[in-house]
């Protein structure tokens, strides 16, 4: 996939904007505030249907408009052109188009834009929340295993209502609520089995890049299912009952799975430092990238954002150059491209500097 048209308009400070990026490189510059990460928050919208910034829409609305929009041309893998937009109000209405058709499902969006981002915060795919890292592996997952969705949603309904229930102190062995319970662990179940099996597949790709990128040390990723691993769902499900109703709530599967990272046994984020646990995050991207290619002949968009706060300037050009080997259309942010020195070995590349929210190619 490569954007090759993108239009915006009362986005954060940027009125109104067209370009038309490199299908490889694109190079964005500006001084800090002058809208160059609005520009790449708002292709993220295009990919994810929210913000990397805030979890507020009404937020990213420019000051006296009542909604934003981002529309792109599209060229897909197989040469097709495919036309996407988006558009949100204050009033939290939601609005996507395909091809000229028009839609409130976000999945339908989401689903045709495989987009991944890079950031100063990136580093919480290690440090932060288990949140984080599921959703990294549901990524991969998303845009690959085309009923995947249909399981997520199906199992975190499941859950909901378990858990209502656990609020309510019912009892769940009562036969009126274990249809529901069966139903919670075998689809629950099933969620377990393809991110384990998506791990599996990632770890071989991640130990190849991370050797690379950290080669002093041998870093490790591991799946934890959610709960003890020599039980089924089915059985920690009864085995933490009495607990759950007591807190009221179910304190065990695949919506509490981690990714674990280690180093030579030890936990990574004990041992690395923070330049160091920045590499480890984009080897793990580059790897999510690379297994994405190879498990669907497609190629993904992907952002890197204020390239200059987060890696030093080999590991910069190292992090490039492993993204466009790929064909990955890359779209970079920097406060002056005096950040990016070897940029010149790029040939097809493209220029845009952004200044008081105007943007301009070079």
């Amino acid at each position: 996939m490569k954007l090759d048209n993108v239009q915006l308009s009362d986005f954060r400070n940027i009125a109104s904007a067209s370009l038309h990026p490199s299908h490889s490189l694109t190079l964005i510059t500006g001084k800090n505030g002058s809208g160059k990460s609005s520009l790449i928050e708002s292709l993220f919208y295009l990919g994810f249907g929210r913000s990397f910034r805030t979890v507020k829409h009404t937020s990213v609305i420019r000051n006296n408009s009542d909604k934003f929009s981002v529309f792109a041309k599209c060229i897909t893998d197989m040469g097709e052109e495919l036309n996407v937009g988006l558009q949100r109000s204050r009033s939290e209405q939601f609005l996507c188009s395909i091809n000229g058709e028009h839609s409130n499902r976000l999945t339908d969006l989401v689903s045709r834009i495989p987009l991944q981002l890079f950031t100063p915060q990136s580093t919480d795919l290690i440090i932060g929340s288990p949140g984080e890292r599921r959703r990294f592996i549901d990524w991969g997952l998303f845009h690959v295993e085309h009923n995947f969705n249909k399981v997520f949603q199906t199992y975190h309904r499941l859950l909901k209502n378990r858990n209502a229930l656990l609020k309510q102190g019912a009892l769940l062995t009562a036969k009126e609520n274990a249809y529901w319970e069966q139903q919670l662990a075998a689809v629950g179940e099933e969620l377990n089995v393809r991110r384990k099996s998506y791990v599996d597949e990632l770890q071989s790709v991640f130990n190849h890049i991370s050797s690379e990128f950290l080669p002093e040390f041998c870093l490790e990723i591991s799946y934890y299912k959610g709960w003890e691993k020599e039980l089924s769902l089915a059985e920690s499900l009864v085995k933490k009952s009495a607990y759950d109703i007591k807190v009221g709530f179910t304190s065990s599967g695949p919506h509490k799975s981690d990714l674990r990272f280690k180093v030579d046994g030890t936990i990574a984020q004990e041992l690395l430092s923070r330049g160091q646990l920045r590499m480890a995050v984009a080897a793990l991207q580059l790897a999510q990238t690379k297994l994405f290619q190879q498990q669907t002949s497609r190629k993904s968009i992907f952002l890197l954002d204020d390239v200059g706060a987060e890696l030093d300037i080999e590991k910069r050009e190292r992090f490039i150059d492993g993204l466009l080997a790929m064909d990955t259309q890359l779209f970079v942010t920097a406060i002056e491209r005096e950040q990016l020195a070897f940029i010149d070995k790029y040939k097809d590349k493209k220029m845009f500097h952004v200044e008081h929210g105007r943007v301009n190619e070079e």
